[in-house]
C-alpha cells in the first residue's frame, strides 16, 4: 500500500469518528431543554462515554496506523500494547472530564449574567462545548502518537499534515516546520491536523518547506498591507507562538492571548 492512500484511509477513519462523537455529543447537549445547574449530571451521563468511546477509538486508530506506517517504511513489525488510560480520560488533561464538561454550562450561565439574550448565550456554551470535544479527541491523538513513538526507535521526527475543514494559518505555519517525537506537537483548540512520523538520516533543520512558508508571508503581506523578512516591521514570532496550556499542553496561538481565569467566570447564583 502506498503510503498516500494509508494516510487518506486513516484520515477518513478519523473524521468519522470525529463525526459521529461530535453529532452525538451536541444533540445531548441540545436534547436537555434547560441548562441549569441540576441539568448538568444528567448531561454528563450521556455525553461523557460517547466522548470517551471517541476519544478510545482515535487512540486505537492512530495506533494501526503508526504500525503499518513503520512496517512500509522500515521492514520492521512493531506490536504496541497500548494502554488507554494513558491517551484518553483525565490523562488528557490532567483534570477530571466532570469538571471540564461542566464548563459550557458556566459559559451560559455567564452570557446571561452580563444581560446577553438566551440564544446567544446558549450559543455559546455549545460554541465552548465543541471546541472542548475537539480538543479531546485530538489530545487523544497527539498523545497516542507520544506514547506510540516511544516503541519506533526509527522514527526521529514528527511533522503536521493539514486535512479537513479546520485548517487554518496557525497550522498552516506549524506544517512547515520539524518536532522531534518526544514533543507534544502544538495545538490549538478544536485542531484536527494529522501528526505523522518520519525518518531522516540527519536532522532537516526546524524548517523542512521553505516555499510553503514564503507562500504564507505572502499572504500576511497581502493582507496586512507589510512585510519586513528582517522582521522590524513585523516581528513574526509574535504572529505565531507555542505556549503551555495548563491542561491540554502546548497550544498554538497569538501572543496576547490570554485563557479564562476564575475571576472570569461567573457563577448562577
Amino acid at each position: 500500500m502506498t503510503l498516500s492512500r494509508l494516510d487518506r484511509q486513516y484520515g477518513t477513519a478519523v473524521r468519522g469518528v470525529w463525526t459521529a462523537t461530535l453529532g452525538r455529543v451536541n444533540r445531548s447537549w441540545t436534547d436537555l431543554g434547560s441548562w441549569r445547574g441540576e441539568d448538568v449530571n444528567r448531561f454528563q451521563r450521556t455525553a461523557l462515554p460517547v466522548m470517551l468511546a471517541g476519544q478510545r477509538q482515535v487512540a486505537s486508530l492512530t495506533t494501526t496506523y503508526l504500525e503499518r506506517l513503520y512496517r512500509e517504511t522500515s521492514d520492521d513489525v512493531r506490536r504496541v500494547n497500548l494502554d488507554f488510560d494513558r491517551v484518553t480520560g483525565r490523562a488528557l488533561r490532567g483534570v477530571d472530564p466532570e469538571e471540564v464538561y461542566r464548563r459550557p454550562f458556566v459559559d451560559v450561565w455567564t452570557a446571561l449574567s452580563e444581560d446577553e439574550a438566551f440564544d446567544v448565550a446558549l450559543a455559546r456554551g455549545a460554541h465552548r462545548l465543541e471546541t472542548i470535544a475537539k480538543t479531546d479527541l485530538q489530545l487523544a491523538r497527539t498523545h497516542t502518537v507520544r506514547e506510540v513513538g516511544d516503541d519506533m526507535p526509527r522514527f526521529e521526527y514528527t511533522v503536521r499534515e493539514l486535512q479537513g475543514e479546520h485548517d487554518c494559518a496557525l497550522c498552516m505555519i506549524a506544517s512547515t516546520q520539524r518536532y522531534r517525537k518526544r514533543d507534544l506537537a502544538p495545538i490549538h483548540p478544536g485542531c484536527d491536523c494529522l501528526v505523522k512520523f518520519v525518518t531522516a538520516d540527519e536532522d532537516p533543520g526546524q524548517i523542512i518547506d521553505e516555499a510553503k512558508l514564503e507562500a504564507i508571508h505572502d499572504a500576511v503581506e497581502a493582507a496586512l498591507g507589510t512585510f519586513d523578512r528582517g522582521g522590524r516591521a513585523i516581528d513574526y514570532r509574535k504572529i505565531i507562538i507555542a505556549r503551555e496550556h495548563g491542561e491540554i499542553g502546548p497550544v498554538l496561538g497569538y501572543r496576547g492571548q490570554r485563557f479564562t481565569g476564575p475571576d472570569d467566570i461567573h457563577l448562577p447564583t
